[in-house]
Parts: C-alpha cells; structure tokens; sequence
C-alpha cells in the first residue's frame, strides 16, 4: 500500500457535482492499492497515519497528531500511486490491484481509521471520477510505502 497524506486546512471531494466528504483541518489520504498487500500493510498504515506527528504545537514545531489537534481524514483511493513510468509516456498500471482486491481492503482502510480516530473518516467513491479541492497546509505532503516499514 501507498498512502500520500496532505496536511489540509480543507479538503473535499466532489462526485458528479455532489460533495462525498469534505473536512476541514486534518489529512487529505491518497490511497494506492496493490495486489501483494494485506491486512497485515493497512494496519501498519493506519496506525502510521494516526501517529504522523506534523501538526504545529505551540512552539510552530511538527509535534502534534491528529487527535491532538482534533483533525478530520479525507480518504481517496488512487490507483494512479502504483504507475509505472519506465517505459514510454503513457503510464502502466499492472501492479494497482483490481476492484476485487482493492475494494475490500479499501473499506476495511475506513473501518480501521474510523476505529483509530474516534470518528468518521470522510470519502471519495471507489472508482468514480472524483474532483479533488484542498488546501494544503505548509504545504506538508509526506509518501509512506508499506513496502519500506523494515
């Protein structure tokens, strides 16, 4: 799995002109799925994106976590974070796992945040052309890759 988290003061996804989930301070989480991961990868994740300490303290210092500062997630899935660019200009996307294998995983991602945060983590729709409004924070972007926890 790989996860893109945006430090946001607003974010919001929008599907055929309806708003799916929009908060305001928090994460702003794009999700890629690829067939090799397992729940073993989204618990790692999950509890990496709960304890990302990149929120300002009184200090202006990166030391705060979500709870800390009472931060939402916006969660999207994005199969585009598993392209492969090596080999001409039209990306390829083999290594992103079908709906079959992403879906699940996917939704059990929002029970386990959900679950870790206290409250409802906010969505996009799995598979829909989703239009993506935020405005990052810092900006902070941080990528983490399950495939790199060792």
């Amino acid at each position: 799995m790989r996860a893109v988290l945006q430090r946001v003061t607003q974010a919001s996804c929008t599907v055929g002109g309806e708003i799916t989930g929009a908060i305001k301070t928090g994460f702003l989480v794009l999700l890629g799925i690829e067939d090799a991961d397992t729940l073993e990868d989204l618990d790692w994740l999950a509890q990496k994106i709960i304890g990302m300490r990149v929120f300002g303290d009184e200090n202006g210092m990166m030391n705060k976590a979500l709870a800390d500062v009472d931060g939402d997630i916006l969660l999207i899935s994005q199969f585009t974070l598993f392209a492969s660019t090596k080999k001409g200009n039209r990306p390829g996307f083999t290594r992103a796992a079908r709906p079959g294998v992403a879906i699940p995983l996917y939704e059990k991602m929002i029970e386990k945040l959900s679950a870790l945060l206290g409250k409802k983590v906010k969505t996009g729709i799995f598979g829909a052309d989703m239009k993506i409004a935020l405005l990052n924070d810092g900006p902070v972007t941080i990528i983490i890759d399950t495939k790199n926890k060792e």
